[in-house]
C-alpha cells in the first residue's frame, strides 16, 4: 500500500479521481505556471514540462513514500497555446476565437513513485470541436466565472458542456487528467488497480 498525493488544487481533477474511488491527498505545488521560461515551449512541451516540475516540487516536501500526480493542461489552437483567461475581457476573446473550431486539449502527466524510484511521463491529447456560440451565449457564459481560471476557458464537465459538439480521444483528460493513463502507468508501476485506488491515505 503506497499514499496517493495528487499535487493540483484543480477541483476537476479531485472529482475525476473520487468518481473512479481513488483515496488521495492533496498537496498544492505552488508552481508558477506564468514563468516566461515555459512561455517559448510549444503547447505540449509546456504542459509535459509543468507537469513534471509540480510533481517533483511536491516531492520534495513528502516523508513518507507516496505515488505523485502531477498534471497540467493547455488547450492548442492553430499552434497557439490557450491557457487561462484570467480576466472576462480575455474570456470572451478566447470564447469567439474557439467558436465553431475544433482544436486540441493537451495535459501532461508525470506519475513519481517515491517508494520505487520510479516515474513516468507522459502526453495525452484530445480534440475537441465546439458549436457556433452567440454574443448572448458568449456574456451569460463568462459572466459565471467559470472560464476565467479554466484551460482553454472552457469545461467539459461544467457549464460550457452544452457548447462542446463533440470530442476525439479521452474526455477525463479532457477535465485534466487521463483517467486510463494513470491506470496504466500504475499497472507498469506493478500496482493492481483494485489495491491501488483503496490506498492509505496520512494527510
Amino acid at each position: 500500500m503506497i499514499d496517493v498525493v495528487l499535487a493540483s488544487a484543480s477541483p476537476a481533477r479531485k472529482k475525476l479521481l473520487e468518481a473512479a474511488g481513488v483515496k488521495f491527498s492533496v498537496h498544492v505545488s505552488g508552481v508558477d505556471e506564468e514563468d516566461p521560461t515555459y512561455a517559448a515551449m510549444t503547447a505540449s512541451e509546456m504542459v509535459l514540462a509543468l507537469s513534471i516540475v509540480k510533481a517533483h516540487t511536491v516531492r520534495q516536501t513528502l516523508q513518507s513514500p507516496a505515488f505523485i500526480i502531477g498534471c497540467d493542461s493547455t488547450f492548442e489552437l492553430d499552434g497557439k497555446s490557450l491557457g487561462k483567461p484570467l480576466n472576462v475581457a480575455a474570456a470572451k476573446s478566447r470564447a469567439r476565437e474557439i467558436s465553431g473550431r475544433t482544436g486540441t486539449l493537451h495535459t501532461g502527466h508525470c506519475f513519481i513513485d517515491t517508494a520505487q524510484e520510479r516515474e513516468i511521463s507522459l502526453l495525452v491529447s484530445t480534440q475537441v470541436t465546439f458549436s457556433q456560440l452567440s454574443d448572448e451565449e458568449i456574456d451569460d457564459y463568462v459572466a459565471t466565472g467559470e472560464p476565467l481560471n479554466v484551460a482553454g476557458g472552457f469545461t467539459l464537465d461544467g457549464l460550457s458542456s452544452p457548447f462542446i459538439a463533440g470530442i476525439h480521444g479521452d474526455y477525463t483528460n479532457v477535465i485534466g487528467l487521463s483517467m486510463p493513463a494513470l491506470r496504466a502507468a500504475s499497472r507498469e508501476l506493478g500496482y493492481i488497480w483494485p489495491e491501488f485506488k483503496q490506498s492509505l491515505v496520512t494527510a
